[in-house]
């Protein structure tokens, strides 16, 4: 081939590769992650394990009474924990963290809030008991046009309805955005708007100037503007299309950064082992007391939150001294004079005792007699 029509077929080439003069401008990034999901309680409810730990935000009506506040919206709810945030009459958009107790621990210290947290004995499967862990609330505005924000937060006030949305072409789901797919057509696509993003079905992504594959990245990022009518189905918000278009993106808008989900508060401390044991009898009266606990103690916790008794007496308390070995994570306690024997000890870990990062450790007593 001449070198001049190698130029020419190189050209041609580049330009059959560019986008369509309508998309230009409107790519974005594909890969970016929305800093929180906007969603409906109807999806919290059907896909727990995808929204689990999730920073959300949602719309609805709070009912109830405290402790047992529920936000409502559609046909469903879910318990909240409100924490310093306050409930409002109305509709209310909310910001918070879904909590799927099946899937925590018992013991997990992001549900210390939580007023009807199961016994560890009853404690429930995953899917099973759901809490919204509030970080914000404020008043709530129901939607008047329809908008892929709109549909995603209020989608019972749209079903049925036909209406015309613009948004960014995510392909079949390619990003994650949406918990599952409805499964309706082989040309299904996920069109999203800023961090709110709805399915639209039985619809060829193609038109003027622009044929899109679902399952190519690549094509990813361009915006369309579909009509068609609005369904909600196992908690999925799709619009049936009936035409499509190219449009461009609109102009960037602002919005206030989601702050991270706050890390779950220390874990608190509780003594694990005790040298003598609970209950534990003819303890020499030369002996020592050891008390092992579950985390490393702040020492500087430690004055004054350490007792020691002689029971069922109104004696002056045995003198002792103690020594906290960091490594081992124990106290140990020396008495300054041999135990009375025959007597009954108590040993007492006060309230206010704490872990090097500063959660509380769990007040401790212990029992032990005193040999001959």
């Amino acid at each position: 081939m001449r070198p001049g029509r190698s130029l020419i077929v190189a050209a041609l080439l580049a330009a059959a590769a560019a986008p369509p003069a309508s998309f230009a401008g409107a790519r974005q990034s594909g890969g970016g992650a929305p800093p929180r999901r906007l969603t409906a309680i109807a999806a919290l409810r059907q896909y727990p394990a995808y929204f689990h730990l999730q920073n959300v935000l949602v719309h609805g009506e709070f009912a109830g009474d405290e402790p047992a506040i529920v936000l409502r919206g559609g046909d469903h709810e879910v318990t909240v924990i409100l924490n310093d945030a306050r409930t409002r009459s109305g509709l209310v958009e909310v910001r918070g963290q879904l909590f799927d107790l099946g899937r925590m621990d018992p013991a997990d210290p992001r549900l210390g809030a939580y007023q009807h947290k199961p016994r560890a004995e009853d404690w429930p499967r995953p899917g099973e008991e759901l809490v919204l862990n509030v970080t914000s609330v404020s008043e709530g505005q129901y939607a008047a046009t329809p908008s892929i924000r709109a549909l995603a937060l209020q989608p019972w006030r749209f079903v049925g309805q036909k209406v015309t949305v613009a948004g960014e072409f995510r392909g079949r789901n390619l990003f994650g955005d949406l918990p599952s797919a409805p499964g309706r057509s082989r040309y299904d696509f996920v069109l999203r708007s800023a961090d709110a993003a709805i399915w639209v079905t039985d619809l060829r992504p193609r038109g003027r100037g622009f044929d899109l594959s679902v399952d190519a990245r690549v094509d990813t990022g361009r915006w369309l503007e579909v009509t068609g009518t609005v369904s909600e189905d196992r908690g999925l918000v799709a619009v049936a299309g009936t035409a499509l278009a190219a449009t461009t993106a609109p102009e960037a808008e602002t919005h206030e950064e989601e702050p991270p989900a706050p890390p779950p508060p220390p874990e608190p401390g509780e003594v694990v082992f005790s040298s003598p044991t609970e209950g534990e009898t003819d303890v020499p009266v030369a002996g020592t007391v050891r008390v092992q606990f579950s985390r490393g103690v702040d020492p500087a916790s430690l004055p004054d939150r350490i007792r020691v008794t002689y029971v069922g007496s109104a004696e002056p308390p045995p003198p002792f001294t103690y020594t906290y070995d960091a490594a081992a994570r124990a106290v140990e306690i020396r008495f300054a004079n041999p135990l009375q024997s025959f007597r009954t000890i108590r040993v007492e870990m006060l309230e206010g005792i704490r872990t090097f990062d500063g959660a509380p450790v769990q007040p401790w007593n212990l029992t032990f007699s005193v040999g001959g």
